[in-house]
């Protein structure tokens, strides 16, 4: 086992102690203190080094929420050339897709990426979802209108989201997206060894946090709303954003949503696969 698979086991146990201690006095308190760690990254890629790409590109900066949001752009010297942008996971990065930058570079389009607050090199600690959104649409609207998004994991929910709003955005690749915010409960809750309990606070909190039902935070509910292209990308084998989720999307049939199936590569090697970025790649190319 590695040192980062212990470090992260022994962090789970002392939340775990910690969660369930507070609970022992207060449910509300202790769910208060699973919301917060559900929103919080415990991975750190600041220290990452600058992939060689992206000394290429113009350093690009919002602020949101009070925190500076840090981004790269490289622009195309074609004329009218359509923009991307980039949608990293939960604990990851920009500097993670430098693949995908390079093949769309090359395909005359402008690409963007921006590492989500709390994540990379932007600012803060926390994210939720309806950040990630927000982040999107002001993209959108200050860099002009974007054509496509690629999206992986977290980055996939936020973008299905955004897309309700933004309809200029004509396709979107999902790249083993969290489908269903439930899920991602159900799994957090199981790592941790919560009570119910503290399950049904935690639930009451973010509904009224988000002002939103828990089933708002679904791909499948958001892609109902949406006229782009969609390509999705899943492997089978995936544990942390499961297949199940994705078939309950399948079953929509929905006309322009097709699905692309792999094995054996779970969740983070997909998207490094160059199968992987040749398909996305290949979909947005194609007028």
């Amino acid at each position: 086992m590695s040192l980062e698979k212990i470090m992260q086991k022994i962090v789970l146990k002392y939340y775990q102690l910690n969660i369930n201690t507070i609970a022992f006095f207060s449910d509300k308190k202790a769910a208060k203190k699973a919301f917060n760690l559900f929103c919080t990254p415990y991975i750190n890629n600041k220290t990452i080094a600058k992939p060689t790409f992206f000394y290429k590109a113009e350093q690009i900066a919002i602020e949101m929420y009070g925190k500076k949001m840090v981004g790269w752009k490289w622009k195309s010297e074609k004329e009218n050339a359509k923009n991307v942008l980039i949608l990293h996971g939960f604990n990851s990065c920009s500097f993670k897709f430098e693949a995908y930058i390079k093949e769309l570079v090359k395909e005359g389009f402008t690409v963007l990426a921006f590492d989500a607050i709390a994540h990379g090199q932007s600012e803060g600690k926390q994210i939720t979802v309806l950040q990630y959104k927000a982040m999107i649409c002001y993209i959108n609207e200050k860099f002009g209108n974007i054509y496509a998004m690629i999206a992986h994991s977290f980055g996939g929910l936020a973008a299905a989201l955004a897309m309700e709003e933004l309809t200029n955005v004509e396709k979107l690749v999902l790249i083993a997206p969290a489908a269903e915010t439930s899920t991602a409960i159900n799994n957090f809750f199981k790592q941790l060894h919560l009570t119910e309990k503290i399950r049904t606070d935690f639930n009451k909190l973010l509904i009224n946090f988000a002002n939103k039902p828990i089933d708002y935070f679904s791909i499948g509910r958001a892609l109902l709303n949406v006229e782009a292209n969609v390509l999705w990308i899943q492997d089978t084998d995936d544990l942390i954003c499961p297949y199940t989720d994705a078939q309950k999307v399948q079953q929509l049939q929905l006309p322009k949503l097709k699905f692309i199936l792999t094995k054996g590569l779970g969740h983070n090697r997909i998207y490094r696969e160059k199968s992987t970025v040749n398909t996305a790649i290949d979909f947005l190319s194609i007028p």
